[in-house]
């Protein structure tokens, strides 16, 4: 679409606003509306400014103005706007020298993409997330000096079994996989929100309850990198704003409850060429060609850093614990959901193979999270980097000997940060990361989110310690 044909779809849906979006370094959208009288072709190319001193992970206030640059390609109408609102979502730029913003996510998955065709190995990169989310009815929090904790509540939850107002049909913990109604309480909002994914360009292929109490999952079809990120961008604001106006609250926090799963986003992965999967080989193990092989290679070597962006919070590791289906374990497997990597066998298709990397998380950052996987594993293939051997038993169950010698996941952000501080050299090929970013989104994590967490009282620690 040329910023002609998006005048253009403006003036057909009888927009009355044009709503800028854009995408802060945490991974979140950021907008202001405009009437449709003050936005022109012009806009497209001369960009609109704003204060990048004000957003998260951006300027500093003494080089605070820059510029958002429209692009056509992305606009769609605002499902929940009260006055017909069409949003353009944008690409920052610095607007003295005119290039493109190095910390500006959706510039990263350009670049990525763009490097990844500059390498000969492919030319094509799919991605297929599948963002697991909560539902609740009411969820509120404190955290004042002197009094913190946190309240969910769920109909259908267990819990509510002995609640005289409760209509029955309560979910057990860990019971909730694909119950049909009256148990499944929220199979028709995630209808609703399908219905409005559909409205927005995305193609939804299925939706079902997850296993925890209020936990849904929908799932897209998969596409190229940064149109995948940027449905992602719209199925959280869809899944957020659909629960708000059925008067619920949803939220992507990967691991709300204690005692129950938590939510992942595992991420399944493929290159191609020429219209060609370059990921299967039948003679390979699971139909892997060498190249997927090398490819898994580079996300179990990088995978600690790789969290920094794919498990994103503090959260992020209260879900990636044992006992909890939780993907913790560095090795790769064919059909097997306790691998960090698995390698899904439902077709016998080449067009269908591919890796399912299973550790990642919904509060991640789509632009930075595919790029940074896609990075590790082009890295993995340039450099014939071989995984551990594939292993097809339960990793959760594997007797203490066995387990000796397999790498497991991070234990906290504080060391993925680490590990990223460490480890980023694939990330910055083709300057598709910077070291500016990779600093910033370091110092960032550690003091607003790693410091602010550690210095405050748990709830937990007063039944531990209150009467000592």
């Amino acid at each position: 679409m040329s910023a002609k044909h998006a005048i253009k779809f403006i003036e057909e849906n009888e927009a009355e606003y044009v709503d800028i979006r854009f995408t802060d370094l945490l991974g979140t959208w950021q907008h202001f509306h405009m009437p449709v009288s003050h936005f022109s072709e012009d806009h497209f190319e001369d960009g609109l400014p704003f204060d990048g001193s004000s957003i998260r992970g951006f300027q500093t206030i003494n080089e605070s103005d820059m510029l958002l640059i429209p692009d056509a390609e992305s606009m769609f109408m605002d499902p929940y706007s009260e006055a017909a609102t069409a949003v353009v979502i944008c690409q920052v730029e610095d607007p003295l020298t005119r290039q493109p913003y190095s910390r500006d996510p959706r510039y990263v998955a350009d670049k990525c993409e763009q490097y990844l065709k500059s390498t000969g190995i492919g030319d094509t990169a799919f991605f297929g997330p599948e963002a697991e989310f909560f539902v609740f009815d009411s969820m509120t929090f404190e955290t004042q000096p002197h009094s913190m904790g946190f309240k969910l509540d769920v109909e259908e939850a267990w819990w509510n079994s002995g609640n005289a107002e409760n209509s029955g049909y309560t979910i057990k913990q860990k019971g909730g996989y694909y119950p049909a109604q009256p148990t499944d309480k929220l199979s028709d909002l995630r209808s609703r929100m399908c219905t409005r994914m559909a409205e927005v360009g995305i193609d939804v292929e299925m939706h079902h309850h997850e296993v925890a109490v209020g936990q849904c999952e929908i799932d897209m079809k998969f596409d190229t990198l940064k149109v995948m990120a940027d449905k992602l961008m719209k199925y959280k604001y869809i899944v957020k704003n659909e629960a708000y106006e059925a008067g619920m609250v949803a939220t992507f926090m990967p691991k709300p409850l204690f005692g129950d799963n938590g939510s992942g986003m595992h991420v399944h992965q493929s290159i191609w060429k020429n219209g060609e999967t370059m990921m299967y080989d039948e003679k390979g193990y699971a139909g892997l060609s060498d190249l997927s092989r090398w490819y898994i290679g580079g996300l179990l070597k990088h995978a600690p850093a790789l969290l920094a962006f794919c498990a994103p919070t503090t959260n992020s590791y209260r879900r990636l614990v044992p006992g909890y289906e939780a993907p913790i374990n560095l090795m790769y497997s064919q059909r097997n959901r306790s691998a960090c990597v698995r390698i899904p066998m439902v077709s016998k298709s080449p067009k269908a193979k591919r890796v399912e990397f299973r550790a990642p998380d919904p509060m991640a950052n789509p632009y930075l999270a595919f790029s940074a996987l896609l990075m590790a594993g082009i890295d993995g293939i340039q450099n014939r980097i071989e995984p551990p051997q594939p292993l097809d038993k339960d990793l959760y169950e594997l007797p203490p000997l066995e387990r000796v010698g397999i790498a497991t996941t991070p234990g906290s952000l504080r060391e993925t940060l680490h590990a990223l501080a460490n480890d980023h050299e694939f990330l910055l090929k083709g300057d598709v990361f910077t070291k500016d970013l990779i600093e910033t989104y370091i110092e960032y994590k550690l003091v607003n989110e790693c410091d602010a967490v550690d210095l405050r009282p748990h709830p937990y620690e007063f039944y531990l310690y209150a009467d000592y």
